[in-house]
C-alpha cells in the first residue's frame, strides 16, 4: 500500500456501510481520517461498534442529519446510494466533495490498475483478464464492482500484483483524480436512466474513467463505437476490437487475432455467442498489454466457460440443455443471449418494469417457439407475444418456469433464462434471482 497524505486529519464522512464502506472506513484509519459513519440502517452489531470506536469512528446510525455537514470536508458514499437524496444535495450546495471509495483506492496501490467499465461484458471481461493473466504466471487481483472492494485489493497489492478492477457507472460518478493504466470499455447504450437521469448523463459517467488518463495510459475501446470518442479531448493511446473488420483484436477467417496474429479458432473457444467473442477480443489486448502470453490466453479461452448468472450452462435434461442468464437485466443482454442460439428457444424472461420497451428484442425472437414470464412485466411479454404470434404461458417465478419449460420442451430445444428485466419486484438481487432458478432445474428428472 502506497503511503498518502491526502486524507490525514480531515473530516471524512462515509455514508452507507456495505461492502465497500467497511473497507474504505479501514483504508481510511489507516490513512489518518477523522471518520464519521452514518447509514439508515441500525448497526446492531456490538462488536462492530466496539471495534470501531477503538479505531476512533463515530457512528451515527438510522438517519443522515444535516448537522453532520457542519465541519465535514469530504463524503464518501456507497455507489448505490443517488445523488438526490436531501444529505447529497445539502453537501453539494455546501461544496462538500463527494466520492466513491474507488477514488481512495487510485491513491493507494502500488500496483498497475486496468480499469474495466461498460454498459454490458464487464464482469466477463474482468475475469477473463484474471485468468489470462494467471495462465500467463501474472499476479492479478480481481476487485471493484465485482464484490471485492477496490480499497481493500490496493491495501493487498505490491508492486507485482495487478489490479483487474471492474467499474459501474456509479462508482465512477464519484472519482476526483483517479485515473487507472489501462481502461477497457466494452460497449456504451442506453442504460440506468432512473439513476443517471439521461443517456448523455450515462454516458457521460462512463467516460468519467478517462478524465484524467494521458499520453502514457492506455484504453482498450470497441471499434463499433469509435463516434463517442471524438468529442473527448484526449491523447491516450487506443486500441480497437471488433469482431466485424480490421482492429488491433478482431475475428479474421474464423479465429480470435491479435495484431494479425491468429491465436484460436472461435469454435475451440469455449464462452458462447457474439457478444462473449467481443468481450474476448477486448480482454486480450488488454492482457498482453500487461504481460499475458499466447499461451495463457489460448489456455483460458479452451477453459473458462463463463460465471455464474452470466449465459450459464446448466446442463441437459431429457435432451433440452438449459441456461441460466439472469445477469441479463436489459434488452441488449438478452438480445445478445436470443442472438446465439440455432435451436427453438423456450425463453423465461421477466421482472421489474422500469418503462422499457421490448420491441427492440422482437428481431432476435425467429427462434423462440414459446414464452414463459412472470413478475411485474408479464404483461408486456404477453403483448410482444401477441405482436410476434408466439406462445405465451405465465407462472409466479424462475423456479416454477424451470418446472413447466420441462414440460413443453424435447430433444434438441433450448431452455433460455434470459429475464430482459430487473430483479427487485421479486428478489434482492440477480443472483438470488438466478440462484431461484437454478434450484427450479436441479429439481427436474431427466
Amino acid at each position: 500500500m502506497e503511503k498518502y497524505d491526502g486524507f490525514k486529519n480531515k473530516r471524512v464522512i462515509v455514508l452507507g456501510y456495505g461492502r465497500s464502506g467497511r473497507s474504505a472506513v479501514s483504508s481510511l484509519v489507516s490513512l489518518g481520517a477523522d471518520i464519521v459513519l452514518t447509514t439508515n440502517e441500525v448497526l446492531a452489531d456490538e462488536r462492530l461498534r466496539q471495534t470501531m470506536k477503538g479505531w476512533g469512528v463515530e457512528i451515527v446510525d438510522g438517519h443522515h442529519p444535516s448537522s453532520l455537514l457542519n465541519d465535514a470536508q469530504l463524503i464518501v458514499k456507497n455507489p448505490g446510494i443517488p445523488y438526490d437524496i436531501e444529505f447529497l444535495q445539502e453537501a453539494e450546495k455546501r461544496g462538500i466533495p463527494i466520492i466513491t471509495e474507488v477514488e481512495i483506492a487510485g491513491h493507494i496501490s502500488e500496483a498497475p490498475i486496468i480499469g474495466i467499465t461498460g454498459t454490458n461484458g464487464k464482469t466477463t471481461v474482468t475475469h477473463l483478464i484474471g485468468e489470462m493473466l494467471t495462465h500467463s504466471g501474472l499476479s492479478p487481483i480481481l476487485c471493484g464492482n465485482i464484490g471485492y472492494p477496490a480499497t481493500s485489493a490496493a491495501k493487498e497489492a505490491d508492486g507485482n500484483d495487478i489490479l483487474v478492477m471492474e467499474l459501474s457507472s456509479f462508482q465512477l460518478m464519484g472519482i476526483m483524480d483517479f485515473k487507472p493504466d489501462t481502461a477497457v470499455i466494452t460497449n456504451i447504450y442506453k442504460a440506468h436512466i432512473d439513476y443517471h437521469g439521461s443517456v448523455e448523463a450515462y454516458e457521460a459517467a462512463k467516460l468519467n474513467l478517462l478524465r484524467n488518463m494521458g499520453e502514457d495510459d492506455r484504453l482498450v475501446f470497441n471499434g463499433m463505437q469509435k463516434g463517442k470518442l471524438d468529442r473527448l479531448d484526449h491523447a491516450i493511446d487506443v486500441e480497437f476490437f471488433s469482431i466485424e473488420g480490421d482492429a488491433a483484436a478482431c475475428i479474421k477467417d474464423g479465429k480470435i487475432t491479435y495484431k494479425d496474429r491468429p491465436l484460436i479458432h472461435v469454435d475451440d473457444v469455449k464462452l458462447l455467442g457474439g457478444h462473449n467473442h467481443e468481450n474476448i477480443l477486448a480482454a486480450v489486448i488488454a492482457a498482453k498489454m500487461h504481460g499475458a502470453t499466447d499461451e495463457g490466453i489460448v489456455k483460458t479461452l479452451t477453459t473458462f466457460g463463463g460465471i455464474p448468472h452470466r449465459m450459464e450452462y446448466l446442463g441437459a435434461v431429457g435432451g433440452t440443455d438449459y441456461y441460466n442468464d439472469s445477469k441479463a437485466t436489459n434488452n441488449l443482454a438478452t438480445s445478445f443471449a436470443l442472438k446465439t442460439f440455432k435451436s427453438p428457444v423456450i425463453w423465461i424472461a421477466g421482472g421489474l418494469d422500469r418503462g422499457q420497451s421490448l420491441d427492440e428484442l422482437i428481431p432476435r425472437m425467429e427462434r423462440v417457439r414459446t414464452i414463459i414470464t412472470f413478475g411485474e412485466t408479464k404483461d408486456k411479454f404477453i403483448a410482444l407475444a401477441d405482436r410476434t404470434n408466439k406462445e405465451i404461458l405465465t407462472v409466479e417465478n424462475p423456479y416454477d418456469a424451470a418446472g413447466l419449460a420441462s414440460c413443453i420442451s424435447g430433444p434438441g430445444d433450448t431452455v433460455l433464462f434470459s429475464p430482459a428485466c430487473a430483479s427487485w419486484d421479486q428478489y434482492k438481487d440477480y443472483e438470488a434471482r438466478g440462484d431461484h432458478f437454478k434450484e427450479g432445474f436441479s429439481n427436474l428428472e431427466d
